[in-house]
């Protein structure tokens, strides 16, 4: 009997904790289930595993029962900044609600951005600059949302933002400046994707504009990353700021027994062979100078693709220059050298002895 009884007492005691494992399990496993399907809506990898780790372990705590101990030792440890107290289930809290209201942010950003840049009525410049205020605007909102909703005073915040402006007055001031004139920029519309411009020493085409630089892309491959205050302080030239047509020039120089008359003719009738070359301007040739051993000319010619380059369609206008040359017998005069070698005195004295 007292066996029976150790026996029964043991199954009753065993048996309920069994089924609380199987509960718990169970529990586990359908959350991380669910989880897993809802989070699998999220495309970026990372955030994927962010947002699906952080919710099974919540979902873990409260299912453990040990969620109301962990928030309690978490926000018994604190310091006061500014009138601002600070815990670290405070930062936990902040940090996942601004990774998730900035992902949303993005998100939506990068959807009305693709609907802005559908509508064919706005110019590109207008367009980038919806964007970027969009972008600037959703985040804005998300940050106000995730500090409301953890309970932060935002008049506490008067410390962080006197600093934040030091910041800006001493640290920063080249960033605030390209922010500044990427937005002028845009407004402006003096430069947008797609323009060919010349930079200083850069030459190639807006590909992108950013909040911070402007990618121009050059002929050989090259991306700069040129700083937005550099297009408002510096001399900037936009080959295709107001319509895409860019005049070339060619100079070269024939013989002196050549016509100019002639030469003129031809210089035309090699730019008209060239198919990049406009018919309307029609290319025109003038002769420039007399210089000290040819006939000096200017060829001018118009092109409508200068981002397809502009050294190209010069070199093939000259090749059409040399062929049209050698056909009729043009000259393109040299540089000569006449040498005179003359003997020296102990020489000359030397040769007279011998004579």
């Amino acid at each position: 009997m007292v066996l029976g009884r150790r026996y029964s007492s043991r199954s009753s005691t065993t048996w309920p904790s069994r089924s609380y494992l199987l509960g718990v399990a169970a529990s586990l496993a359908t959350a991380w289930v669910v989880i897993a399907l809802v989070a699998g809506l999220i495309r970026n990898p990372f955030v994927y595993r962010l947002v699906a780790f952080v919710a099974w372990t919540i979902a873990a705590l409260n299912i453990l029962g040990l969620a109301q101990p962990i928030r309690e030792a978490l926000d018994s440890v604190a310091v006061v900044i500014g009138g601002l107290r600070v815990s670290p289930l405070l930062v936990i809290k902040t940090t996942v609600l601004l990774l998730l209201t900035l992902w949303a942010a993005n998100a939506a950003s990068d959807f009305l951005d693709k609907r802005v840049r559908a509508v064919t009525d706005l110019t590109p410049s207008i367009q980038v600059l919806i964007g970027k205020l969009i972008r600037l605007l959703l985040i804005t909102f998300a940050i106000v949302i995730a500090l409301s909703t953890v309970g932060i005073d935002f008049s506490a915040l008067a410390f962080f933002s006197g600093a934040v402006g030091v910041g800006l007055g001493f640290g920063l001031q080249k960033i605030v400046s390209n922010l500044v004139s990427g937005i002028i920029l845009l407004a402006d519309k003096s430069i947008k994707p797609g323009d060919v411009i010349s930079v200083g020493d850069s030459f190639g085409w807006v590909e992108s504009m950013g909040a911070r630089y402007t990618s121009v892309v050059t002929r050989d491959g090259r991306e700069f990353l040129i700083p937005n205050e550099d297009f408002v302080t510096q001399r900037v030239i936009n080959w295709s700021y107001s319509n895409d047509e860019v005049r070339l020039d060619v100079d070269f120089g024939v013989s002196y027994a050549s016509d100019p008359h002639k030469i003129c003719e031809f210089g035309v009738e090699a730019a008209k062979l060239v198919e990049r070359v406009l018919v309307a301007p029609a290319p025109v040739c003038h002769l420039k100078g007399f210089g000290d051993s040819s006939l000096d000319f200017t060829l001018r010619f118009w092109i409508r693709d200068p981002v397809d380059g502009t050294t190209n369609v010069r070199g093939k206008v000259l090749l059409a220059l040399w062929d049209i040359f050698q056909r009729e017998g043009i000259e393109i005069p040299f540089p000569q050298r006449d040498v005179h070698l003359r003997a020296a005195p102990g020489v000359k004295k030397a040769r007279r002895a011998k004579a």
